[in-house]
């Protein structure tokens, strides 16, 4: 903020230095879709230089970045004259703020009752118009600078959430509906693991992953980026007659095909923005895509129009923004942890910085070759991202502000932990351990892995517990866990008799899980919970798994020829045979998987999403696939099934567009009854 008793003159030139960091600033992320500094950072700045013009009316100029949008569309793409601005949103950071803009529409409006506001989640996206003529896509462009934005037709119409020609009876002549095109966590993960694989640049954010798509040449490469968009206002709308609230408008988008946010409500007054705020934040995370706030508009549109707008924002709407994900701490060391599969990752050292609801000391830097993509070196102040469940990353550096003589970062020759030779294979990104489960961290990690939830489900072995069991010497493989006794067990620390003899119970348990989930459970690369499932099916036992070819492996849906590899050479070294050896000598045997007979299921391919009450997904799961149906991850143009449980999200969207049967708790039920 601008610091009071400024002279005229340092303010001037406190001003000018400002608009030359945003105007720069703004330009890499509209334009480049690269930014440099984190939306705290940014905000930052640009409430210093409000507060300033305000302090100093005499520095207001028509062309400072507070009074403008975005940036300047590119050279490479058409420019699209918007037929109404596209506009920004003032921010409100705290309550506060957001009581001071409440009474302002308020005060404008002349009214003392509360206000309805319609309120949806601010998604951290690409903002882009949508033209529809007589109910066909015409053109899509981007915001740009509010005034001219960039077309990208091409690009938008490979999405499959964006209605090629609206649905619906009443439909307008003309309608230009406004949205924010996203990409959800998952698929921001997937895209940046694709591109390690591949040796090509990640990506910061799933923002910047998804602004770059749109905004391509070849509308090939945006057809195979994960994108979606929820939409929420309008900027033309002619030949047809215009909703009377803002909720209103929103669900006559829906009902003309085009995806909406499925959170979206009507709350009213201050305390109701205040509850929707705090309900939302608590449900940040599981949302599965980023949001940076909320956007709360005055419901009526008769309202809005009376409130009209100043130059680069509506009066009736501001965004209440959320704590940051994005913030910028120094590098102060690099170690390297190794990982169940030998991975040797380097791990950031951090100057502790509170983001995204936590403190980070630690985070991760994927491998080296991205630590020499990003050119990240010890000293450096680095851009740290945390968002939901993802672990911490680096995911940028400042290089404005590196030390001179700032040392880079070196893979370890040789073991942190063990001591054996670190490896990197022709053609492989990461760097590994060559001790196997001689290297104690590597058999730390597979046998906590084997234990866990989704695989052996080992209730009572904990992280700490296998840390004094591997680190004492009393187990090494997996196969050790199924020969400790109650004595062993009981003199431990923090253990005693009644813990000694649950976790004994919890092994005996496991030693009748099904195929799968020992499949799983023994760590073979690049094989998840659905090739295990799939490995069961087509083999029934370890032994034919273990007798496959590579040739037979590829047969198998979602095996290819990586991770057929894997797996055949899983088989081939004597120690894996040891183990498994020794888990059928300690009584591990597992269910056969049941191969379903026929039936309405088989060959149907499921996606669940939501909560459901009468059954965890996990079990729903089950069910299905033992009436032969399959169940993955996202929907497609394959899937033939939604089960849509409370708070479905975007998978929901999608399927509407899409096309695909759309089930509840009772439906599938019903289903799997039939079946």
């Amino acid at each position: 903020m601008a610091a009071k008793g400024k002279s005229l003159q340092q303010a001037r030139r406190r001003a000018e230095e400002l608009r030359e960091q945003i105007a720069y600033h703004d330009r890499r992320y509209h334009r480049d879709d690269d930014p440099e500094i984190p939306d705290a950072e940014y905000d930052a700045l640009r409430r210093e230089l409000e507060a300033l013009e305000d302090e100093y009316p005499e520095l207001n100029q028509p062309d400072s970045p507070t009074r403008q949008v975005g940036a300047r569309p590119d050279s490479a793409f058409a420019e699209v004259r918007h037929e109404v601005p596209m506009l920004s949103l003032g921010n409100a950071f705290d309550e506060q703020e957001m009581a001071e803009f409440d009474r302002r529409v308020r005060e404008r409006l002349g009214v003392d009752e509360a206000v309805d506001y319609h309120a949806e989640p601010k998604l951290d996206g690409l903002a882009v118009s949508l033209l529809y003529v007589n109910g066909r896509l015409e053109r899509a462009a981007t915001r740009g600078d509010g005034q001219t934005g960039e077309d990208v037709t091409h690009t938008v119409k490979t999405l499959p959430g964006i209605p090629h020609k609206l649905k619906g009876k009443e439909i307008p002549e003309r309608l230009e509906a406004r949205g924010e095109i996203f990409m959800t966590h998952e698929g921001f993960q997937q895209l940046n693991e694709r591109a390690r694989e591949a040796g090509e640049k990640t990506f910061v954010n799933p923002r910047n992953a998804a602004a770059g798509a749109v905004r391509q040449l070849d509308p090939e490469v945006t057809r195979k980026r994960p994108l979606e968009i929820h939409c929420y206002g309008l900027g033309t709308l002619q030949g047809g007659s215009a909703p009377e609230t803002q909720s209103a408008l929103v669900d006559a988008l829906k009902d003309w095909g085009l995806p909406v946010s499925p959170h979206g409500r009507v709350v009213k007054g201050i305390e109701g923005c205040r509850e929707y705020h705090e309900e939302l934040l608590g449900r940040r995370e599981s949302l599965g895509y980023d949001i940076d706030g909320i956007v709360f508009k005055v419901n009526r549109r008769d309202w809005q129009q009376s409130l009209g707008q100043v130059s680069r924002a509506p009066r009736w709407a501001i965004a209440w923004k959320f704590p940051a994900q994005e913030k910028t701490t120094v590098l102060r060391a690099v170690k390297f942890q190794v990982g169940r599969t030998g991975a040797v990752t380097p791990v950031a050292r951090l100057e502790p910085v509170f983001v995204g609801g936590a403190t980070v000391s630690n985070a991760t830097l994927h491998n080296m070759d991205e630590v020499r993509r990003k050119d990240v070196r010890i000293g450096d102040t680095v851009i740290v991202r945390r968002a939901g469940d993802v672990i911490p990353e680096v995911v940028g550096v400042i290089r404005e502000k590196r030390p001179k003589n700032a040392p880079e970062i070196e893979m370890p020759a040789k073991c942190p932990v063990c001591g054996s030779q670190v490896e990197r294979e022709a053609g492989e990104v990461v760097a590994r351990c060559s001790g196997g489960l001689a290297c104690p961290a590597q058999r730390k990690e597979a046998i906590k892995h084997f234990a866990s939830r989704r695989a052996m489900d080992i209730d009572g072995l904990g992280d700490k517990l296998v840390d004094q069991l591997v680190s004492g010497g009393l187990i090494e493989t997996p196969a050790d866990l199924f020969r400790l006794d109650h004595d062993t067990l009981a003199g431990l620390e923090r253990m005693g008799g009644k813990s000694a003899e649950n976790l004994l119970a919890a092994l005996d348990r496991a030693r009748y899980r099904s195929l799968d989930r020992l499949l799983f459970a023994l760590g073979i690369r690049e094989v998840g919970e659905a090739t295990a499932a799939s490995l069961a099916r087509e083999f029934g036992s370890l032994e034919a798994l273990g007798e496959a070819d590579e040739e037979a492996l590829q047969k198998v849906e979602d095996v290819g020829p990586v991770v057929a590899a894997h797996i055949h050479r899983f088989f081939q070294q004597p120690i894996n045979l040891q183990v498994i050896a020794e888990l059928e000598k300690a009584g591990v045997k597992p269910e056969p998987p049941a191969r379903p007979q026929g039936g309405k299921l088989t060959g149907k391919r499921f996606v669940l999403t939501g909560s459901l009450s009468g059954m965890t997904r996990s079990e729903a799961k089950q069910k299905i696939e033992a009436a032969g149906g399959k169940v993955t991850g996202s929907v497609s143009n394959k899937t033939d099934y939604l089960v849509a449980g409370d708070e479905p999200g975007s998978k929901k969207d999608r399927a509407e567009s899409l096309g695909v049967t759309i089930l509840d708790e009772g439906g599938l039920e019903r289903l799997l009854q039939d079946g």
